[in-house]
């Protein structure tokens, strides 16, 4: 079920609140009645906005309408300063508070109600993942909390995109020369690769001993330490030197250091940056700390490219030396996801230890703002895929109704069902915002002039209506062109809502001040008549395309296909 009918409602509900509670305001302020439609204007707006993003708009509307009455309120010399400030708190209240209670109450609920793992968590943190039961938090229960010296973990990209992976190596080296003609070091490649294995191990060595175990007590790694990565099924050393990454040329390759007694020495150096710390004495924590690793030879950062290797690297992700990095990017940053300490010197037995469970118990439950915050951030940036789809459109295509969506065929029969709109009535809305404007800047400018064609009652009326209703087209219609992502037509029908209402304001308003005379107005009624009466012909023949509800023969089909753009179904028999 498309969401839009569900935004539509509670975008209409708190324009249609927020019109109750003005007129309560004129009668009776403060009262039963006016507390009641402010307060549902709140909710409703964070209904909206809980529903989809989009309903911000609508939210930052009705604000907009709201602080603008709310300045006039200030002025209202007939109001005490103690009243004006009742005013303004209520206001607050209502319409800051409120909603934002609301909304943390849906999360809340979502959160409490949903708290198992599922097939798409995966592009959540990793503490995320593990604040869920089963999956990743069935993995990682009884890790050590603190990474020591010593230390087995896997390392997964904070970024997760194109898709979650964790830094790996296998016993496959790169290509003497890549396709483009250029040449790499030939040492053993290292990728980021999208499903758990266990070429996906890493150890944490220190660079002034030769032990791979952690040591009694435990020595944690702290935020500017140096440490050597060693790949654990593999036993080479995490290495970069200044050799073009095979897909990234202006980065760095990185690999498992292969000695091939040449002059290119190991650079397996790195120095740890804990993002997140705390304090510059941080230590590095299972799934909690995002880190950084800083090579030391050349500063390069360790660095997910997201490109896609040939086959040659199995189709998995590049992973670069990013020399250029400046400042904070998700694709360089990594978190500890799975930890052992590791107890066996000897590879066999390292190699079994890496296949076996932990033994100590930590307990990692996020608090509920921090999930609330990392679901608000990947609603925001995660995208779907943004390939062209056969009924995608653009903006522009919405206004005229250039496009339509096919959603359902009968097996057998030619019964079809269409998201196309009236082409009367979203002509006729379009008209009616373009009148509207034209008519609002023709008062204004005679007012301008102290020309005063409408009383102040119809003026202040005809702001408002155009505030809500064009405005409201406005502010769900035009963000759309800085949108870099698929549309489809359904996307236009929040705005559409808020022209259709702007129809009957103008209509309104042309019969009770542009018609002069009775009989103006009665051949004005009578047009409004014959469009009322096309709309309802147009909608009758666009019924068997609504609702699918019987088959049409293909010239039939044909003959409803008004526009070249519609994609009717006709079939070939």
């Amino acid at each position: 079920m498309l969401l839009e009918s569900l935004l539509i409602f509670f975008n209409l509900l708190a324009v249609l609140s927020y019109l109750k509670f003005c007129n309560s305001q004129k009668h009776r302020p403060f009262s039963a009645s006016w507390c009641f439609w402010l307060v549902l204007t709140g909710v409703a707006c964070s209904c909206a906005v809980g529903i989809k993003y989009m309903g911000a708009f609508t939210y930052l509307l009705v604000l907009g309408v709201a602080a603008v009455h709310a300045w006039l309120l200030i002025g209202d010399r007939t109001l005490s300063n103690v009243r004006v400030l009742c005013h303004l708190l209520a206001r607050a209240v209502a319409l800051l508070a409120v909603p934002v209670l609301v909304y943390l109450l849906f999360f809340y609920v979502h959160l409490v109600l949903l708290c198992r793992s599922g097939p798409h968590d995966q592009i959540m943190s990793s503490a995320f993942q593990a604040s869920l039961e089963g999956g990743l938090a069935r993995i990682t229960q009884g890790q050590p909390l603190e990474v020591a010296y010593g230390s087995q973990v896997t390392l997964k990209n904070v970024f997760g995109k194109p898709v979650p992976c964790w830094l790996h190596s296998h016993q496959n080296t790169y290509p003497v020369i890549y396709e483009n003609g250029r040449g790499s070091s030939h040492q053993q490649q290292v990728t980021c690769y999208p499903f758990k294995d266990v070429n996906n191990w890493w150890i944490v060595k220190d660079p002034g001993r030769h032990q791979l175990v952690v040591s009694s007590p435990p020595r944690p790694v702290r935020h500017g330490d140096v440490v050597q990565l060693v790949h654990g099924m593999t036993t080479r050393f995490l290495n970069t030197h200044d050799v073009a990454a095979p897909l990234s040329p202006h980065s760095q390759e990185v690999s498992c250091y292969v000695d091939y007694n040449i002059s290119m020495p190991a650079q397996n150096l790195w120095r740890l940056d804990i993002v997140n710390r705390e304090s510059d004495a941080g230590v590095w924590k299972t799934i909690l700390s995002q880190v950084r690793f800083v090579h030391v030879n050349t500063s390069a950062v360790l660095k997910l490219s997201g490109a896609h290797l040939p086959d040659w690297g199995f189709r998995q992700l590049e992973v670069v030396g990013e020399k250029l990095a400046r400042g904070y990017h998700e694709s360089a940053v990594w978190n500890v996801e799975e930890h052992r300490y590791g107890k066996s010197q000897e590879q066999k037995e390292r190699e079994l230890e890496l296949h076996s469970p932990t033994q100590m118990d930590v307990s990692r439950n996020l608090s509920f703002m921090a999930r609330f915050s990392e679901l608000q951030w990947r609603m925001l940036t995660v995208r779907s895929d943004d390939s062209e789809h056969k009924y995608s459109s653009t903006p522009l295509d919405w206004v005229t109704l250039e496009t339509n969506i096919a959603y359902w065929l009968h097996p057998r029969t030619s019964a079809q069902i269409h998201l196309l709109g009236n082409v009367v009535i979203w002509a006729s809305a379009s008209l009616a915002t373009l009148a509207y404007v034209l008519l609002f800047l023709w008062y204004l400018l005679r007012r301008r002039r102290h020309i005063c064609d409408l009383p102040e009652d119809s003026w202040l009326r005809w702001v408002l209506a155009g505030a809500l209703c064009a405005g409201g087209w406005a502010v769900n219609y035009l963000p759309f062109f800085m949108v870099e992502k698929t549309l489809f037509l359904y996307h236009y029908l929040p705005a559409l809502a808020f022209q259709i209402l702007l129809l009957p304001v103008v209509l309104e308003h042309v019969s009770h001040h542009l018609c002069r005379s009775q009989l103006q107005r009665s051949l004005f009624h009578a047009l409004v008549v014959a469009w009322f009466a096309s709309a309802c012909h147009v909608s009758n023949m666009l019924r068997p395309l609504t609702y699918g509800d019987r088959s049409l023969s293909p010239s039939e089909l044909r003959a409803l296909r008004w526009k070249d753009s519609w994609d009717i179904l006709i079939r070939k028999h």
